[in-house]
């Protein structure tokens, strides 16, 4: 029988063990932020129902949907029920309608799983990668304060991820259609057109936006072209400067949106501000649009400052009504994503991120067939105290030993033979620093404790 050749599909990232630990390590990490302020775990099935997944025809969503269908269904010709989830926004909206009157609002959700998208395959793009969303949920109204507490979410998880300063960078939706509508543009789809053009700046260059506003089917003329160019390149520096740049916004004339806009960043900024979240952190970026079909006031989307070929590795906003297909209550929101797979794949190719440390804090070596159940009896001591510990199960040379625990991450050796036996004590071989010491038996967990510890305090010794 030929042999068929092991390969994975295209779009997914599988990684070794050591890469898994470091991924591990940042959903830990993640999971604890959200925890810390008060969001509440949820997880939603891979897929489902293909009616209540799908609640709009056409578009690019479906054409990156992958329908589920048993043998016997296609054998039927059946429509397919079932298709996997292409976000946790849909699911989460689905959840938040179907038990709804079993939840307390404002309903603080925090969900972390994987999501599938028939994306275009290229090089850094994924069909199968985590997200890890919060959202809060209001009944009937949302308070602005939920809306700059996404930033403190953000700013607590990134600090804690330690993978360089970043920027939360904020706009308003309202206070786009607001100047739009006071430049004679009034349409959202003719927006939208509009920004995508504007989207094309950093590629593209000035003047090549410009010339494209200026003509068919635009046909700006050049004073509202310059506007344009001139509001999406605003970014403020500092808090204070924030405010003046929004202020600055009513001297080209107001209207209702506009005013609505600049009120709304307004008190949101105030608040990032009285939630701890330093002023180097956040910053307004008038070109942010992000899903103008879908979020109805403050967007955020958050860029590595040393990385910013990176793009936004954190970004969501407001939106009025979650479940409008599936209740009919009035269920406003405010929520953030991180794609973390792209992102950890970002960082690790852009060096930030490393393989990590094994799990196993220790690996007993045998060194004698014979002496197999004091080693059992060793490790089994080590674990109730709280050391993650692996035993040499066959018998071999100690330099193999010494090399695939230096090859799986381990950092701690133990090694006892005749001699450490008869002495009863045993030797620690600290492959990090290339070091050995002898430890009495009676000592080995409180003195593996104190190394680990002090291995764990600075990584890099």
């Amino acid at each position: 029988m030929a042999l068929i050749k092991p390969r994975t599909p295209p779009g997914v990232l599988e990684l070794l063990p050591r890469e898994q630990i470091a991924f591990q390590r940042l959903l830990d990490v993640i999971r604890n932020q959200f925890e810390r302020f008060g969001f509440l775990p949820v997880e939603t099935p891979v897929m489902e129902l293909t009616d209540v997944l799908l609640t709009k025809s056409g578009g690019e969503t479906e054409r990156q949907v992958y329908f589920l269908q048993s043998t016997g269904a296609i054998e039927q010709g059946k429509t397919p029920e079932m298709a996997l989830r292409f976000d946790l926004t849909v699911p989460l909206a689905r959840y938040v309608a179907e038990h709804e009157h079993d939840l307390a609002f404002p309903f603080r959700r925090y969900q972390m799983q994987r999501v599938y998208r028939g994306e275009r395959q290229q090089r850094g793009r994924f069909r199968e990668f985590y997200q890890c969303d919060i959202d809060v949920i209001g009944k009937d109204s949302l308070a602005l304060a939920f809306d700059a507490e996404m930033p403190a979410v953000i700013h607590a998880v990134f600090s804690a991820l330690g993978i360089g300063e970043f920027c939360i960078q904020l706009n308003n939706r309202r206070l786009l259609r607001g100047f739009f509508q006071r430049l004679g543009v009034t349409d959202a789809g003719r927006q939208m057109l509009v920004l995508r053009e504007v989207d094309k700046l950093d590629k593209r260059g000035v003047d090549y936006v410009r010339d494209t506003l200026r003509a068919e089917p635009f046909n700006m003329s050049e004073e509202a072209a310059k506007a344009v160019l001139d509001f999406v390149a605003t970014r403020s520096e500092g808090h204070d400067d924030a405010l003046a740049r929004l202020e600055a916004l009513r001297a080209g004339g107001s209207n209702d949106e506009l005013d609505a806009g600049i009120g709304e960043l307004n008190e949101v900024l105030t608040r990032i501000r009285q939630m701890g979240v330093p002023e180097s952190a956040y910053a307004l970026n008038f070109s942010i649009a992000r899903g103008l079909d879908y979020y109805t006031g403050t967007v955020y989307e958050t860029v590595l400052s040393a990385h910013p070929e990176i793009g936004s590795i954190c970004s969501g906003g407001r939106y009025e009504n979650l479940a409008s297909h599936y209740s009919k209550s009035k269920l406003p929101g405010v929520g953030i994503s991180i794609g973390l797979t792209r992102l950890f794949w970002q960082l690790r190719e852009a060096g930030l991120i490393a393989m990590a440390e094994s799990t196993v804090d220790v690996l007993v070596s045998q060194m004698d067939a014979e002496r197999l159940p004091d080693y059992l009896a060793i490790a089994a001591e080590l674990r109730a105290g709280g050391i993650n510990t692996e035993v040499q199960m066959e018998a071999t040379k100690l330099g193999k030993q010494f090399k695939y625990a230096d090859r799986a991450g381990i950092r701690f050796v133990l090694v006892v033979g005749e001699d450490e036996a008869n002495r009863g004590v045993v030797a620690v071989k600290d492959l990090r620093r290339e070091s050995q010491f002898e430890v009495s038996r009676a000592d080995l967990l409180k003195t593996l404790r104190v190394e680990i510890e002090q291995s764990q305090a600075m990584p890099s010794a």
